[in-house]
């Protein structure tokens, strides 16, 4: 469908200020086109698809017999052969922790070990930190919970603010089991866009 309409360089013919003979009328297409961005070509002409959020918790790991003040890193070796979580192009993070002895657990948001980006070695098992997006602050730890009570024997899930650890290539979790006894541990995550 197309509709008419005054062409810019033609509306002072039409206002009669100049009687010049220019049709000031012009076509302007009003067809919609719906598209889908799927990726991209880099700079190297590779495709790069986009990511799309997890379905499922697919990303799981469990630590048997966990004394009181023990931590585990998780996750320490993804079903996929990664590890550890690859938030990039992610911007979300769920986390389920199913302990097997309820009370306090910390959790804290830490560098994972391997390569960031082709930069080796990394200070692996650190809090990681970042500026959460305030004008002029200075860095920050960017996920700690000193003191979370975990209920025993089901999944208690954590939905992370957004964009809070988004794109950060080796992401673990340091959870220490606080709860005065040995406890089982299992934890999942699922990423989303």
């Amino acid at each position: 469908m197309a509709r008419k309409s005054i062409a810019p360089w033609s509306e002072r013919v039409s206002e009669g200020l100049i009687d010049q003979p220019i049709d000031s009328q012009i076509q302007a297409s009003q067809t919609l086109r719906p598209t889908v961005n799927s990726g991209f070509i880099d700079q190297t002409g590779t495709w790069k698809g986009n990511v799309s959020s997890d379905t499922v918790f697919g990303i799981t790991q469990t630590d048997i017999g966990i004394g009181n003040t023990v931590a585990i890193l998780t996750p320490s070796a993804n079903t996929d052969g990664t590890w550890p979580l690859d938030m990039t192009g992610y911007g979300q993070l769920n986390i389920a922790i199913h302990p097997t002895n309820a009370g306090n657990y910390a959790i804290v948001a830490v560098m994972g070990t391997g390569s960031y980006a082709d930069l080796t070695p990394v200070d692996s098992a650190t809090n990681l930190k970042g500026n959460r997006g305030d004008a002029g602050s200075e860095l920050d730890n960017l996920f700690v919970q000193s003191a979370v009570s975990l209920t025993a024997n089901v999944w208690n899930i954590f939905m992370l603010d957004h964009d809070i650890l988004a794109n950060q290539k080796l992401l673990q979790f340091k959870i220490t089991n606080n709860s005065g006894g040995s406890s089982d541990i299992q934890t999942a995550f699922m990423r989303l866009v």
